[in-house]
């Protein structure tokens, strides 16, 4: 008995010394060298995993940025300090990115689009939406139920009174989670530059269009009138920018708007209180902003 005892423990030992030679042969084989570097500089990121930058996470960052690849500024998340902190470190220059945000292409919430039927089910958008595409009045317009808020890692969206999503500019890492979660695509990640912007996607016309929202763009084209040539087109009924001429946009593409699908956007999109609807007439400009009184 004894000696199938020690015979089982011999050949336990045996293949845990052979598995062990094994194991050590090829890692030093396969052993690949790791710049130090790499770890110092992804302690100095912040961590967020935002994908952001175009990487998966801060540590695939950080090895690009260690190999020269790109600059230490293409993270928009970092403070400037950070970013400097970085480039002084790995003696290289800090470069600049644009930082990016998520901006919703719909201003109907629930006092510009009214609902079409009482949804009892789930509470979600992506829900509501696969009912006859959801319960407003507009098929294109945000279903109001906040899956991109939920799904925010950063909490950079909250809804509004208005049943509308707000992002926060200051805190939002364009990460593309609402772009990916809202069932309408109704979230387009945009530099913050692009200022002008059409929020609205319906390709209704004229009366039938405000009929429905009273926000939307009724095709009236009179914001191509008062563009740079080029720089807006109507395509099925909906105003398109061109934002590969972004430089050229100004306010003047939304003074004769007469529903205020398209805006000139300098700070948060929406109000996160919601505000009374003004009536729509006379347009005043001050500075960049425009107030439609």
């Amino acid at each position: 008995m004894w000696t199938e005892i020690w015979v089982a423990v011999g050949i336990l030992v045996g293949l845990g010394l052979t598995f062990a030679t094994v194991l050590a042969l090829a890692n030093k084989q396969f052993w690949v060298y790791e710049d130090p570097r790499i770890d110092q500089v992804t302690d100095l990121l912040p961590g967020t995993n935002c994908g952001a930058c175009g990487q998966p996470g801060c540590h695939a960052f950080a090895e690009v940025i260690v190999d020269g690849s790109v600059l230490p500024g293409k993270c928009t998340v970092s403070s400037a300090e950070k970013i400097e902190e970085i480039a002084e470190f790995l003696g290289v220059d800090a470069g600049k990115e644009e930082k990016r945000v998520a901006r919703l292409q719909c201003a109907g919430g629930r006092m510009e689009d009214r609902d079409k039927a009482d949804y009892q089910g789930q509470k979600t958008c992506r829900e509501l939406a696969v009912v006859h595409g959801g319960n407003r009045g507009c098929a294109w317009g945000c279903l109001g139920l906040a899956d991109c808020e939920k799904v925010c890692t950063f909490n950079s969206i909250k809804m509004n009174d208005n049943e509308l999503p707000v992002v926060d500019i200051e805190t939002c890492t364009a990460c593309g989670d609402c772009v990916d979660v809202c069932p309408k695509d109704l979230f387009t990640i945009m530099p913050i530059s692009q200022k002008l912007i059409v929020q609205c996607k319906s390709l209704l016309e004229g009366d039938l269009a405000q009929q429905i929202c009273s926000v939307a763009c009724d095709a009236c084209g009179r914001c191509v009138s008062d563009s740079i040539p080029g720089l807006i087109e109507m395509h099925e009924n909906l105003a398109v920018i061109d934002y590969s001429r972004n430089e050229l946009a100004s306010p003047s593409a939304t003074w004769r708007c007469p529903t205020g699908a398209i805006q000139w956007v300098t700070e948060q999109q929406f109000k996160v209180a919601s505000q009374p609807l003004f009536p729509l007439g006379r347009v005043e400009v001050l500075s960049d902003k425009q107030v439609r009184l």
